[in-house]
């Protein structure tokens, strides 16, 4: 029979990766709350209309990349691709307008997208986002870039900036996209297939082609935003050099999705190569009120977990799960006494393994060594008999003790504070 394996694109997390990705997890968590963002946790699964009405029917996920079926209800739905319609449609669905005040939230979730898997990219990934709905001041863009630039500092990331831009809203926008339409018209044999097909109905997504975007956004004309939008990002701009957050404007930056407006952003490095982004995100104003809900301003990000580990796995130390203490069984009647230890000292908060208590002595202290445990505590016929255990260190040069039982808690600790090894 043909040995099972993880589909391509999709993969195992086993530690120490699991523990890197559970660092960023808590570093996110704790940088939120200071941020005053609350956790939303938002369904795998959603109707695939919502992505096609949100992310973009022109855009590379909603046409080329989104895990879509018909499910036993007859009902088209998808594995969600990004976060952010979800966000919306719970905004909503809820009637979270009617609560009187800015909603905050973050997620931290897997998505979906059935791209080609290179380094750092895979088919599913987990992705960590804010998004912040309600506040249509600059403030807002700028909290949101100066989150992103805090929460990546506090997880570790030594070589990283950020890149912004502006789209303009529907107003300004509807003059540039006849403008860029021309050019690519005039461009056209340099287009691929697929932004051959799209750029009447989508002349932007060319900007953000995979394989033409790069040469094509150098020469085509650039946005130029009205005067509202103008001021708008001239006080982005100035608020996050009040907060010290160094950026370039990248006049070819204009996402993916189909729902930005005003401010975009990345946040890239170069330790990634060409596929140098670490997140990104922008301002989103009308996507709540496309989907049925009061006209509502928006701005939020997401980050990809993944590439953020490639980059910091060799800058952080992670906490050593290795068990303070082994427990060993050296005599067959001390089975139940063994077991009565291993389970007292993990009531008490000392981190306790033990092997196959039937097993030889020797094979459960080899056993021991490899858990990296810091000490063995081992019950034989003479510690049975004396109701003792005898503590044998593990990692350093300490002469072997006996402990009474009664007071082994208190001397654990005791000890492991000694050693500073708890």
């Amino acid at each position: 029979m043909e040995q099972l394996r993880a589909l391509r694109g999709f993969r195992d997390l086993l530690s120490p990766e699991s523990d890197t990705f559970s660092y960023i997890e808590k570093t996110a968590k704790e940088i939120f709350k200071v941020y005053s963002y609350n956790e939303i946790r938002i369904p795998t699964v959603e109707m695939t209309e919502l992505f096609i009405k949100s992310t973009g029917e022109t855009t590379d996920i909603v046409e080329k990349e989104m895990y879509s079926f018909t499910d036993a209800g007859k009902r088209n739905i998808s594995l969600r691709p990004e976060g952010t319609p979800c966000v919306a449609r719970v905004f909503v669905q809820h009637k979270l307008n009617l609560s009187g005040k800015n909603s905050k939230f973050f997620y931290i979730g897997n998505m979906f997208r059935a791209e080609r898997p290179q380094a750092g990219r895979f088919r599913e990934f987990e992705q960590i986002g804010i998004e912040y709905l309600g506040n249509p001041s600059a403030l807002a863009d700028a909290e949101a870039i100066i989150l992103l630039m805090a929460f990546l500092k506090k997880t570790g990331v030594k070589d990283y900036f950020a890149e912004i831009n502006s789209l303009g809203c529907s107003d300004c926008r509807e003059k540039y996209k006849k403008e860029l339409l021309e050019y690519l018209k005039k461009n056209a044999t340099q287009l691929c297939q697929w932004c051959q097909n799209r750029i009447e109905k989508n002349p932007l997504r060319a900007l953000d082609c995979k394989t033409d975007g790069p040469k094509l956004s150098l020469e085509a004309p650039k946005l130029e935003p009205c005067a509202d939008c103008s001021s708008h990002f001239e006080k982005v701009k100035e608020l996050l050099k009040i907060a010290e957050i160094d950026f370039k404007i990248n006049k070819n930056l204009v996402r993916g999705l189909d729902y930005y407006t005003r401010t975009v952003f990345e946040v890239k490095s170069s330790a990634l190569g060409s596929q140098d982004a670490i997140a990104g995100g922008g301002r989103y104003d009308n996507l709540i009120k496309s989907m049925g809900g009061q006209d509502t301003p928006a701005v939020g990000w997401s980050l990809g977990v993944d590439r953020l580990a490639m980059l910091i796995k060799e800058n952080i130390s992670l906490p050593d799960n290795a068990p303070n203490a082994f427990v060993v069984c050296a005599d067959k009647n001390a089975l139940t006494n063994s077991f009565k230890i291993l389970n007292d000292l993990r009531n008490g908060g000392i981190s306790s393994d033990s092997s196959n208590f039937e097993l030889s002595l020797r094979s459960q202290m080899r056993s021991a060594d490899k858990s990296g445990a810091s000490l063995a505590l081992i019950i034989g016929e003479e510690e049975l008999k004396n109701s003792t255990c005898s503590i044998k260190f593990l990692k350093s040069q300490s002469v072997q003790e006996q402990i009474p039982l009664s007071e082994l808690l208190e001397k654990m600790k005791n000890i492991l504070n000694k050693e500073k090894l708890q």
